[in-house]
């Protein structure tokens, strides 16, 4: 059995680096466009009226490859919520 010893300061670098590697590929695996229901739940929306307020306003894109199937975009979500985000004292 080899033994490995780091410096604190070391170890804590490579446990950081691990874990952006792990959000960055988690991110990669995400789909662009949402369901409805995936939208709704990322807004934290109940109904399909507000989300449909949000899209006819302009405020979050969308795609609408078939004519009962619109589909939402997930950075322009995300980019809303962060334009309406509060910044604390």
């Amino acid at each position: 059995m080899e033994v490995i010893c780091l410096e604190t300061k070391a170890f804590y670098a490579l446990v950081e680096e691990v874990v952006k590697r792990i959000q960055d590929n988690e991110q990669i695996q995400q789909d662009k466009w949402l369901s409805t229901e995936d939208a709704m739940d990322l807004l934290k929306v109940k109904s399909k009226t507000t989300l449909q307020k949000l899209r006819d306003e302009g405020k979050i894109r969308y795609s609408q490859p078939q004519k009962k199937i619109i589909l939402y975009d997930r950075d322009s979500i995300l980019a809303h919520l962060d334009r309406n985000a509060q910044n604390t004292f």
